[in-house]
C-alpha cells in the first residue's frame, strides 16, 4: 500500500479526452421534458429558508444501465460496458457459481512519500506547521497551519514554499486553496479571512486580498472558475462572493460581488464547473456555472454573461450534522458530453444532467439517485461511472454509479485525515458563526479532499495519500498474489464479457480485448492447475485428496467450457492432471454432468478411452450410457464399446452407437428380438429386465417411424426417407434370418402384438398420421394391415383385449376421412361372432368393453345393426344394447338394459331423471320413458324405496294413488309412501308433495301394523290428516298414547284424560302383578337360610 507510486500517475491530469471514442449513452435516460423556468437570484435570497420546494424538478424515467458506456474527460482510461449476463453453470456434483460478483482490488492505495516527508521537514526546518488544505493540478500545493503554502512538482520536489511565518501570523491558518486551469496562479484563503494570489512560475505575491467578503469571518473556500479573471469565495458567515481580477494601468485590483447572503442561509460548499481545454467550446462553459449548497437546499447560477439561477433543490428531511456535497463530472450523452452535478447531504447522492438542445434552451434534468448506507463526508467522481465517497467513520467506498454497486471499501483510518472544524467555527476570528454551521464544520473536509485527472488525493495530518483505479490486470495480479485463483478468473471473466465495472486498461475492438482477456485466464488456468497438484495433501484420507480435487476441476472446466479452449482442456490441463491419479479420476468423473448438459460433445480419443475404462472399473456404467449417448463417438472401437454395452445391459447406449457410429438401424432390433422373442412364443412370462427391452424397442420403432434419433435428438434429413423403409420392411420380414422350421410367420409382428397389442398398435397409428400423401407409405401401411390381420384372426393365441384392440385401432384408421385402407367387412363379422359368443362365459366383462370402445370409435358402421344387437342381446352386453339403443333414440328400453344388468341396476334413477327433466329429447321420447318407468315401478320400489319416492315426487306426483295400487305387497306401499310423505326422511323435494288426507291415513294405517313406535312422532310433524277418520285408525289397532295426543289435538281433553287412565291401571295391574312375585320369591329365599340355622341350633 505504500509503494511510490510511478511520477506519470501524477501528470495523468494532462491526458485528453478524445470525444470521438466516447460511446453513447442509452437516450431514455435523458429524454425529458425541459424544467420550468427558474426563479431569480433576487426571489432565491428573499424566500424563507424554511420553504419546502421554492423549484420542483422533473424526475426522469430511471436509468437504464444496461448500455452505459461513459469516461471520464479527466482520464485516458476507458470504462466498461454492462451488456449482457454471465452464463449460470448447473453441475450435479460441484457448481461453480458463475454469477456471484467480484471486483477485486479496484482502487491501489499509495502513500506521497517525498511529499510526505517534506512536509514533516517544513514543519521541523521553517516551522510551517500542520498540514490544513490541499489542491491538486500539474503541481501539489499544500497550505499549513502557519500560513505556508508548500508546492510539489509531479517528482514530489518541493518546487515553492509561499509565504512567511510572518504572514501566517498575521492572516491565520491557510484553510482554503485554488490552482486555476493554466497552472499558473494560486489561490490561497486564510483563517481570518485573507486573500493571497501567487505566481507558481516564479513564487511571487501578485495580490493580497482583505476586502472582498465582510472582516471577521473565515475563508472557507476559494475556487478559481473557467474564465481566466473570474473566482469565487465562500467564508464562515455563509455567504458566497464573486472575484474579478483586473489589470488597469499595471496596477492588479480584484472586484468583489455578493452572490447569496449567509443571512438568507448559510452556503458551506461552492463548486465551480471546469472544463478540459478539449470541451472549451462547450455551450455549456460559456456560462460560468456555480453550484452552492447552503444548509437546506442546493442552488446552480450562471455568472456569464449576466448572473443568472438556474434551478434550486432542496435536501429534504436531513440530519443537521451531515455535511453538503457537491461534485460535477462530464460524461457522454446522445453523442454529446454533457456535465452532470453530483450533489449529497447525509446517505442520498442526487444527480443532476445540465444540456443545451438545439433551439438554445437550456434543461436541467434529474437521474435516478443513490441509496448508500452511511453517511457521506466526502463525495468525488474518480471517472465517469465511478464515485468515490468517504464515510463520517473515515471509510472509504467506491461506488458504480449506474448499477449502484459497491466495488471496493478502503479504511482510511491510518490516514488521519484533516478536518476543517476550525475554520467552520471561525476559531481564528472569534467564533462567531451560527450553531448549524458549526455542527456541519465537525465532519467538513472540504479541503483535505482533492479529485483530478482520475485520482483522488487525501491530506493527512502527516502524509498525503492518493488513491488511483488500477488497471485490469492489476486487478487481477493483486488476486492472484493472494492465491485467490477463483475470483481472480472471474473477475477476468467480467473484463471479458464487458460486465466488470471501473474498467481501467483495455483498449481497441471489442474482439481484441476479449483475445487479451483470454490470454491471461489461459495464464491463470496454468497457475491454477500447477497450484492444484501442488497443495494436495500427500497424506490422508482418499477423502481428502477427492474433495481438494473436486474443489478445482470444475473451476478448470467452467472457464475452458466458457472460453471454448477445449483443446486447451484435454491436452494441457488433462494432462498435467493425469499425474496424479487422484486428479485423473475427479477430472474425468467431473466430465460427467458437463456431458449430460451437452457442454462438451466430443472428447480427444485419449480422454474417452480413459473415460470409459475409469467408469467400467468403477462400476459406474450407468454413467457410460449417459455419456455415450450424448457424445460424438466416431474415435471409439464400435465393436468394443457394443460389446461392453451388451454385457452391461446399456441398451441406450447399445441403439445410439450403432445408430450414430455406423449408421445402422436394425442390429439393434435384431438384438432385442432375439432375446424377448423366444419366451413369448413359448408363453413364458418375461423376466424385468426383458420387459425393459421390450419396452426400449417399441420406442425405438416409434422414434425410427418418426424420424426421431434414439434416446434423444433427431436423425438426419437425408436419412430419414431410408431408415423408416428399413424399419418397415424388417418389420414385415416373413422369417428372420435365423429361422427354424417351426417359426411362425412373421415373426416381429407377431412378436410385437404379444408383448403389448395396445403400445404397438399406437405406434402404427402415431406412424399411419404422416402417412398421407406418400404412396410407398401407403403401400406399408396396407400391407402391415393385412399382416395384422392374418396374424391375429387366424391365430387362437390371442385374447379377447388384444384382438378387440386390433379392431379398434382399425375402426379409427377406417373413420378418417382420408381413409385409403381396405378391410373385408366379414372379419368384423367374424370378430363380433368372436366376441359375442354365449360358448364361453369368461372375461365376459371384457368382452363387452372390447366390442363397445369398438363400436365407439366407429367401427358401428362395419357392422348390421340388427345382427349386432341381437347378439348382443343373446350374449347379455346390455352396454352394448343402450348404445344401439341410444344411438336410434329407444330411450325406454335403455331402461329394460338397466334392470337386467346387475352392475348397473342402481344408475337407472339417475338416467330416468335425466330424460325426463334435461333437455334435448322429444315429447314422445320423454313419454315412452315415462311409460316404461310406471310399468316398472314395483321393481323399482323394490330396488330402492327411497329413490323412488324421490323419483315419483318429481316426475309422478299425480300418480301416486295409481302407483300404491300398483303395489301388490302392503309393505312396499308402507315403504314407498313413508319416503314420500314422512317429513322425518329428510328428502328436500317432499315439500313439494302435496296428497289428499286419505293418502295420509293410509300411511298411518301402515304405520301402525309395521312401525307402531313411529306412529305418534308421525301424527306431531304432519297436519295433512284427518282427525275423526285417524283416530278410529289408531284406536282399531289399540295405539292409546297415538289416541290421546289425537284426542287431545281434537280439544276432547277429557277423553285423553280416560284413555291415558286406562293405560295407567293397566301398567299398575301388570307392576301389581310383577311386585307378588318379586315377594314370593324373595320369601321363598329367607325361609331356605332360617332352616339350617334351626339345626345347629338343636
Amino acid at each position: 500500500m505504500s509503494e511510490s507510486p510511478d511520477a506519470r500517475s501524477l501528470v495523468s491530469a494532462s491526458s485528453q479526452l478524445n470525444l470521438m471514442e466516447i460511446d453513447a449513452i442509452d437516450d431514455k435516460e435523458f429524454d425529458i421534458p425541459q424544467v420550468d423556468t427558474p426563479p431569480t437570484l433576487e426571489s432565491i435570497l428573499n424566500e424563507p429558508e424554511d420553504e419546502d420546494e421554492p423549484f420542483i424538478l422533473e424526475d426522469t424515467c430511471f436509468l437504464n444501465t444496461e448500455n452505459i458506456d461513459t469516461h471520464s474527460c479527466e482520464t485516458s482510461s476507458l470504462a466498461s460496458s454492462d451488456s449482457g449476463d454471465r452464463t449460470h453453470l448447473k453441475r450435479k456434483k460441484k457448481a461453480v457459481e458463475m454469477n456471484v460478483t467480484v471486483h477485486g482490488s479496484v482502487l491501489r492505495h499509495s502513500i506521497l512519500k517525498g511529499i510526505s516527508a517534506q512536509m514533516a521537514s517544513a514543519a521541523d526546518k521553517v516551522d510551517a506547521g500542520l498540514p490544513t488544505a490541499i489542491t491538486v493540478s500539474s503541481v501539489i500545493a499544500v497550505g499549513t497551519s502557519h500560513g505556508l503554502a508548500l508546492v510539489f512538482d509531479q517528482n514530489q520536489a518541493l518546487r515553492l514554499c509561499l509565504g512567511t511565518t510572518a504572514m501566517g501570523a498575521e492572516y491565520g491558518a491557510v484553510s482554503a486553496l485554488s490552482i486555476n486551469h493554466d497552472c499558473t496562479r494560486l489561490l490561497c484563503g486564510f483563517a481570518k479571512g485573507q486573500i493571497t494570489m501567487w505566481d507558481l512560475a516564479n513564487g511571487k505575491l501578485l495580490r493580497t486580498i482583505t476586502d472582498a467578503h465582510p472582516p471577521g469571518t473565515a475563508i472557507l473556500h476559494v475556487k478559481f472558475t473557467d474564465h481566466p479573471a473570474l473566482a469565487v469565495c465562500n467564508d464562515s458567515g455563509g455567504s458566497v462572493f464573486e472575484l474579478s481580477f483586473r489589470r488597469v494601468m499595471g496596477m492588479r485590483t480584484c472586484d468583489s460581488r455578493c452572490l447569496f447572503s449567509g443571512s438568507k442561509g448559510e452556503v458551506c460548499c461552492v463548486e465551480p464547473l471546469h472544463a478540459g481545454s478539449e470541451l472549451k467550446d462547450h455551450p455549456i462553459t460559456q456560462y460560468s456555472l456555480l453550484a452552492m449548497a447552503s444548509l437546506t437546499k442546493i442552488l446552480v447560477i450562471g455568472l456569464k454573461p449576466s448572473l443568472k439561477v438556474w434551478m434550486t433543490f432542496p435536501y429534504g428531511k436531513t440530519d443537521p450534522a451531515s455535511v453538503p456535497q457537491l461534485a460535477w463530472q462530464f460524461v457522454s450523452a446522445q453523442k454529446a458530453v454533457n456535465p452532470i452535478l453530483a450533489f449529497c447531504r447525509g446517505d442520498h447522492v442526487h444527480f443532476l444532467l445540465v444540456k443545451k438542445d438545439e433551439s438554445g434552451t437550456i434543461h436541467v434534468i434529474k437521474q435516478r439517485q443513490l441509496h448508500l448506507n452511511c453517511d457521506v463526508i466526502s463525495l468525488s467522481w474518480i471517472n465517469s461511472r465511478t464515485l468515490v465517497v468517504v464515510d463520517s467513520v473515515e471509510k472509504l467506498h467506491v461506488v458504480d454509479r449506474p448499477s449502484q454497486e459497491e466495488l471496493d471499501m478502503v479504511d482510511l483510518a491510518e490516514v488521519q485525515l484533516v478536518y476543517n472544524s476550525s475554520h467552520f467555527k471561525s476559531l481564528a476570528t472569534g467564533g462567531n458563526v451560527s450553531q448549524a454551521l458549526a455542527l456541519v464544520g465537525e465532519k467538513a473536509c472540504y479541503q483535505s479532499v482533492c479529485s483530478y485527472g482520475g485520482q483522488v488525493v487525501y491530506l493527512g495530518t502527516k502524509s498525503v495519500h492518493i488513491m488511483t483505479l488500477r488497471n485490469w490486470r492489476e486487478r487481477v495480479d493483486h488476486l492472484l498474489k493472494q492465491e485467490k485463483f477463483v475470483e481472480a478468473l472471474a473477475l477476468s471473466w467480467s473484463f471479458h464479457e464487458g460486465t466488470a465495472k471501473a474498467v481501467l486498461g483495455l483498449f481497441g475492438e471489442p474482439a481484441k480485448r476479449k483475445g487479451v482477456v483470454a490470454d491471461k485466464m489461459v495464464e491463470i488456468l496454468f497457475q491454477y492447475v500447477d497450484r492444484s497438484l501442488k497443495k494436495c495433501p500427500e497424506q490422508g484420507k482418499i477423502q481428502v485428496m477427492e474433495q481438494h480435487f473436486q474443489d478445482m476441476v470444475p473451476v478448470m472446466l467452467d472457464y475452458c467450457l466458457l472460453l471454448q479452449r477445449t483443446d486447451l482442456l484435454f491436452n494441457q490441463i488433462y494432462g498435467r492432471l493425469v499425474e496424479n491419479s487422484v486428479a485423473k479420476g475427479v477430472f474425468l468423473e467431473s466430465l460427467e454432468p458437463y456431458i449430460l448438459s451437452e457442454r462438451i460433445g466430443c472428447l480427444t480419443a485419449p480422454v474417452m478411452r480413459d473415460l470409459l475404462a475409469y467408469f467400467q472399473d468403477n462400476g459406474m456404467m450407468e454413467s457410460v450410457e449417459g455419456c455415450l449417448v450424448h457424445m460424438d463417438i466416431t474415435n471409439l472401437d464400435i465393436q468394443q464399446v457394443v460389446q461392453m454395452c451388451w454385457d452391461n445391459q446399456l441398451y441406450d447406449a447399445m441403439i445410439y452407437v450403432f445408430n450414430s457410429g455406423m449408421n445402422d438401424y436394425l442390429t439393434p432390433m435384431e438384438k432385442l428380438f432375439q432375446v424377448i422373442g423366444p419366451p413369448l412364443r413359448e408363453g413364458k412370462p418375461l423376466t424385468d429386465v426383458e420387459v425393459v427391452m421390450g419396452n426400449k424397442l417399441l420406442v425405438y420403432i416409434s422414434c425410427c417411424l418418426a424420424g426421431r434419433a434414439y434416446p434423444l435428438g433427431d436423425i438426419p434429413e437425408d436419412l430419414v426417407p431410408l431408415v423408416k423403409n428399413q424399419v418397415f420392411e424388417f418389420l414385415i420380414r416373413l422369417h428372420s434370418v435365423e429361422s427354424c422350421q417351426e417359426e411362425e410367420v412373421y415373426p416381429f409382428i407377431r412378436t410385437l402384438l404379444h408383448f403389448d397389442t395396445r403400445e404397438f398398435l399406437n405406434v402404427l397409428a402415431l406412424t399411419f398420421e404422416d402417412f398421407k400423401n406418400d404412396k410407398q407409405a401407403l403401400e406399408y401401411q396396407q400391407r402391415i394391415v393385412d399382416i395384422l390381420l392374418k396374424v391375429m384372426v387366424e391365430n387362437s393365441d390371442f385374447t379377447p383385449s388384444q384382438v378387440g384392440c386390433l379392431f379398434t385401432f382399425l375402426a379409427r384408421q377406417l373413420a378418417k376421412p382420408d381413409n385409403t385402407l381396405f378391410v373385408n367387412r366379414k372379419l368384423f363379422d367374424q370378430v363380433l361372432d368372436f366376441l359375442c359368443s354365449s360358448d364361453d362365459d369368461s372375461r365376459h366383462t371384457e368382452r363387452q368393453q372390447v366390442l363397445l370402445e369398438l363400436l365407439q370409435v366407429g367401427g358401428v358402421v362395419q357392422f348390421d345393426e340388427g345382427r349386432l344387437l341381437s347378439l348382443a342381446e343373446k350374449a347379455e352386453f346390455y352396454q352394448i344394447c343402450e348404445f344401439m339403443y341410444e344411438k336410434n333414440h329407444l330411450y325406454d328400453r335403455i331402461i329394460d338394459c338397466y334392470l337386467k344388468d346387475p352392475l348397473r341396476k342402481e344408475e337407472i334413477f339417475n338416467y330416468i331423471h335425466n330424460i325426463l327433466s334435461m333437455p334435448g329429447y322429444s315429447p314422445e321420447e320423454k313419454h315412452s320413458v315415462w311409460d316404461k318407468t310406471l310399468q316398472h315401478i314395483q321393481e323399482l320400489v323394490s330396488m330402492d324405496p327411497s329413490k323412488s319416492a324421490e323419483m315419483v315426487s318429481v316426475h309422478f306426483v299425480d300418480e301416486v294413488q295409481p302407483i300404491t295400487t300398483t303395489l301388490q305387497e302392503d309393505y312396499l306401499v308402507f315403504q314407498f309412501l313413508k319416503n314420500l310423505l314422512d317429513p322425518r326422511e329428510g328428502h328436500p323435494s317432499q315439500s313439494l308433495v302435496k296428497l289428499g288426507p286419505d293418502m295420509h291415513e293410509q300411511l298411518v294405517g301402515l304405520l301402525c301394523r309395521f312401525s307402531p313406535q313411529e306412529v305418534t312422532a308421525f301424527l306431531k310433524t304432519s297436519q295433512d290428516y284427518r282427525l275423526e277418520e285417524t283416530i278410529q285408525i289408531t284406536k282399531q289397532h289399540q295405539l292409546h298414547e297415538a289416541t290421546a295426543f289425537l284426542l287431545e289435538k281434537k280439544g276432547d281433553i277429557q277423553g285423553a284424560f280416560q284413555v291415558l287412565l286406562k293405560v295407567r291401571a293397566a301398567h299398575q295391574k301388570q307392576h301389581g302383578q310383577i311386585t307378588m312375585y318379586r315377594n314370593i320369591m324373595c320369601y321363598s329365599v329367607s325361609i331356605q337360610r332360617i332352616k339350617p340355622r334351626r339345626m345347629i341350633d338343636r
